[in-house]
């Protein structure tokens, strides 16, 4: 089983970087940019046959570690290998 974890800064929260591929996407000629977001994309090869375990688990890691729930949010989607 595959894990995709999508990591992003929430709604609010400053994104530094975002802004600066924006400037510099805007130097290179693409001036109809609204906003830049950045973030992360987790890939994890799951060992696990049980989707419930999977999910309740990813979600562990996530709050645990892979993310900062305080400023971050994440979605993620599990696949059949």
């Amino acid at each position: 089983m595959i894990v995709e974890i999508y990591i992003a800064l929430k709604k609010g929260v400053a994104d530094p970087q975002g802004l600066t591929v924006k400037h510099a996407l805007e130097s290179l000629g693409y001036k109809d940019l609204a906003d830049v977001r950045m973030g992360k994309l987790v890939v994890i090869k799951l060992n696990y046959k049980d989707k419930k375990r999977a999910e309740r688990e990813v979600n562990e890691m996530c709050k645990k570690l892979l993310s900062n729930p305080i400023i971050e949010d994440y979605r993620f989607k599990l696949s059949g290998e």
